[in-house]
């Protein structure tokens, strides 16, 4: 039966008149348009017996929407890193010892990516914009209350007299404030926290425990231009050899953390002769304790100026490495060096010897005496050659200002 219905309706449709196929047809094409319309409607809302339905075309449905996306993921990455900082600290607390969790090289890339170099040119200037008189104090006060900054040892107390932030940051200490030890060979040359120190093995030198960067590439090669008074050694020898040159010295680091609310100066360790400087162009990137744990040599990575010369133990050098909005970095008897200057590349370096015809030796410098300066707070780092006998009188995490002793014979 259901057969012969079929047939029948086949006969019937197949009788159908032409222009009944093209009123279909025109009906088809309305079908079309009115479905369009409701593709374009909006969110609609409507009741039923039980609840309330909302509905969505596809379209909407299927939006992408970056913005929150990208907020979700950051956050959830921030997160992630605040949970395992957190996880850290308890293990470090039950006496526990944590290898270091170093960045992937896909992280430093991207971190490099970020223009930190023209945040820090910008940040720069507007560090010189003269603040007026009745702003400066509720300014430099917050300032003040978030990194914990001590007037009291400041040469001018007033805030008024501080023009601008800069002005504000390269604030003199007054002369009783940082009395400098005379017992010691090596004084700290800043404020600023010990992050580590001791011997250089291997040709490595630790950043943070744990972690360490090469010395050559941090000091780079070593070149018949620099005009030393010690003649570099053959090329047979490894680079630890080329900077030790005599017998039964050692070689020694130590590395020391400004944090922004240090004094911002800083000054020469020892007696010694600078003879050589070498300007690294590179990136900005944050050289907190963190980073530092967390970035392989980081300290390759970032603008810095090696100053090197001779003590009178031999090879002496002091670095003052770059950080972010700390592309200002100042030697005062260099007014060749300008840093984080867009006419420098990274990945070079540049060259400058204090050895002229009229100066056989270079500059001399004397304990204490002012060197240098930074725009926010950076790191230090101190690389020389003692005898065997030197000691450090540090402690790994401890506070330190300058003038205090950091090791002696």
């Amino acid at each position: 039966m259901a057969a012969a219905v079929g047939r029948r309706c086949l006969r019937l449709l197949s009788g159908v008149p032409s222009w009944r196929s093209s009123f279909c047809h025109c009906g088809n094409t309305s079908l079309s348009h009115y479905l369009q319309s409701l593709w374009k409607l909006p969110l609609r809302a409507f009741n039923t017996d039980t609840r309330k339905v909302h509905t969505a075309t596809a379209r909407t449905l299927f939006r992408l929407r970056p913005l929150p996306i990208l907020l979700a993921t950051g956050s959830g990455y921030v997160g992630y890193r605040q949970y395992e900082k957190y996880r850290e600290r308890e293990l470090e607390k039950l006496g526990l010892e944590i290898p270091p969790k170093l960045a992937g090289n896909w992280e430093v890339a991207l971190y490099k990516s970020v223009p930190t170099r023209l945040l820090s040119r910008a940040w720069g200037r507007l560090n010189q914009v003269e603040l007026p008189h009745w702003l400066r104090r509720p300014v430099y006060s917050l300032y003040i209350w978030t990194f914990g900054v001590n007037m009291k040892e400041a040469a001018v107390e007033d805030l008024h007299h501080y023009r601008n932030l800069s002005e504000f940051f390269r604030r003199k200490l007054k002369p009783q404030a940082r009395p400098v030890s005379g017992l010691h060979s090596v004084i700290s040359p800043s404020d600023g926290k010990i992050l580590n120190f001791g011997q250089v093995k291997n040709c490595e030198v630790e950043q943070v425990k744990g972690v360490t960067y090469s010395l050559e590439s941090f000091l780079g090669p070593r070149t018949y231009m620099e005009d030393l008074p010690f003649p570099p050694a053959s090329s047979c020898d490894s680079f630890r050899n080329q900077l030790v040159t005599r017998e039964g010295n050692e070689l020694y680091h130590c590395v020391i953390y400004l944090a922004p609310g240090d004094y911002h100066c800083f000054h020469s360790p020892t007696d010694w002769t600078v003879s050589h400087r070498r300007h690294f162009p590179g990136s900005l990137m944050s050289v907190n304790p963190g980073m530092a744990r967390w970035i392989k040599e980081l300290f390759c990575h970032n603008e810095r100026v090696v100053l090197t010369g001779d003590w009178k133990h031999g090879f002496f050098s002091l670095t003052a490495v770059g950080a972010t909005n700390v592309g200002s970095i100042r030697i005062y008897f260099d007014r060749d060096l300008h840093t984080n200057s867009p006419r420098y590349s990274k990945g070079s370096y540049n060259d400058f010897s204090f050895v002229t015809h009229t100066n056989k030796e270079g500059v001399p410098m004397r304990k204490g005496e002012h060197l240098g300066e930074f725009n926010l707070g950076s790191t230090i780092v101190l690389i020389f050659e003692a005898p065997k006998d030197f000691n450090f009188r540090l402690k790994a995490g401890q506070k330190i200002r300058f003038g205090e002793a950091l090791g002696s014979l």
